[in-house]
């Protein structure tokens, strides 16, 4: 088979350190506008880049493109954990996964978390009302970690959790730039996190850590492989770890939520009515539309890697067996076939979108299936976590600060460069 992504083309990795976000970007150019492939060449491999609907139905497509072993380990191992189901694909990859559905993705699972939520928000609603300038980003690692952890049925400390709760935080800022100081420490605290799950996970099964039936501490410390076998305790501790990281990355859609909140004022306005009517900080239906949109607009990452297990040929592209084949997130959620204005932040796109998942090119989490295709099962955490920090930044006795609302496009992953500083809209006039 010839691959058309080796027709003199040349090696584009150096391109996704230097260009970052706008990276896709850069390779459509390649192509005729509105094509759903681009030939690239990475880590030596053929590859091609996908996008659109399109290209969401051929990444997840488990017969054609597999993603064990596509993503390097020097960006893989901090982010998820040696051993984690980011690794595996068929009947292994389903039967871990069945696992976090179960602990993850049901609304009582969201029904569970959200008082957490609104305590930990309320409070950091009130220390900024005190005075307190954390930005909306260190807010959302404390208050997140800690409502998770609590939901996941871990025990410390607040002050244990938060410091555990800044280390993830730093792991998923880490992972992405292995030029970095930031990395090393990525590795020093993923090492730190996975003895110390391994603790956790050996005291529940010595019987010496009591563990709560259904919570996640007790459903890893007790998940059996499809062999029947029990995991290892340090993989245990790393799914553990899987459980709870989304709500720590999501921290950084926090921030963004800030800068769009500053932009929209007449958004604001609209939600601390709503929230004030509410009387309740989650699951606000204007909210959630915002929260959307800000994870439509401000990704994670901007792609994800698989392999080709078979040959491929998909929309006048073709890479063989073993080739890399590329999901182009930004691409897919701006995609203008896909999408009214793409380029406008518009949170009343989501309006009366019962079921975002049936919108076959928003993958700001993943796509497909949540049960059998790689959509994060902790997509509706999120989301509720989410409403809850807009509700609180939404408050009119707050401010949003105009400094340090900037974004460094070129840095994996990123967020504006304050976080998001937030102060009291009372307090004094000249800090």
């Amino acid at each position: 088979m010839t691959s058309t992504a080796s027709r003199n083309i040349s090696e584009d990795s150096p391109g996704l350190l230097t260009r970052g976000y706008d990276f896709g970007a850069h390779i459509w150019r390649r192509v005729r506008p509105g094509a759903r492939s681009a030939p690239l060449r990475l880590l030596g491999d053929d590859a091609m880049l996908v996008r659109g609907a399109e290209g969401v139905a051929l990444f997840y497509d488990g017969q054609r493109v597999v993603r064990a072993g596509a993503m390097p380990a020097i960006v893989r191992e901090p982010l998820f954990g040696h051993g984690s189901v980011h690794a595996l694909d068929g009947e292994d990859h389903r039967h871990r996964k069945a696992e976090f559905v179960d602990v993850l993705y049901d609304d009582e699972q969201v029904a569970r978390l959200t008082p957490f939520l609104e305590g930990e928000w309320a409070r950091e609603r009130d220390a900024w009302l005190d005075g307190g300038e954390t930005s909306a980003y260190d807010a959302a690692v404390g208050a997140f970690g800690r409502a998770i952890m609590n939901w996941a049925g871990l025990p410390g400390t607040k002050a244990a959790k938060s410091r555990w709760s800044a280390r993830l935080a730093q792991i998923v800022d880490g992972f992405g730039v292995p030029y970095s100081p930031q990395y090393v420490l990525a590795l020093l605290n993923r090492a730190w996190s996975d003895r110390h799950t391994t603790q956790l996970i050996e005291a529940v099964r010595a019987g010496t850590l009591p563990a709560a039936p259904g919570t996640a501490l007790d459903r890893w410390a007790h998940h059996r492989s499809r062999d029947g076998e029990l995991l290892s305790a340090h993989t245990a501790g790393v799914e553990l770890q899987n459980s709870i990281r989304p709500m720590s990355a999501a921290a950084r859609f926090v921030a963004f939520a800030a800068k769009e909140l500053h932009d929209h004022p007449e958004w604001r306005e609209r939600i601390a009515a709503e929230t004030a009517e509410r009387e309740a900080l989650v699951g606000g239906p204007l909210a959630t539309m915002f929260a959307q949109e800000v994870r439509r607009t401000a990704l994670f990452v901007p792609m994800l890697p698989a392999k080709a297990a078979v040959d491929v040929d998909f929309e006048g592209q073709a890479v063989p067996q073993g080739g890399r084949i590329v999901l182009d997130i930004l691409g897919t959620n701006t995609d203008d076939r896909s999408w009214e204005r793409p380029e406008v932040f518009d949170p009343e796109r989501f309006r009366d979108v019962g079921d975002y998942e049936a919108l076959a090119a928003f993958v700001p989490q993943g796509g497909a299936d949540v049960a059998t295709g790689h959509r994060c099962p902790g997509e509706k955490l999120v989301i509720a976590g989410l409403t809850a920090a807009i509700a609180v930044l939404s408050d009119p006795a707050l401010t949003i600060l105009d400094e340090g609302l900037g974004v460094n496009r070129r840095r994996l992953p990123t967020k504006p460069a304050s976080g998001g500083s937030i102060r009291s809209a009372s307090g004094c006039p000249f800090h």
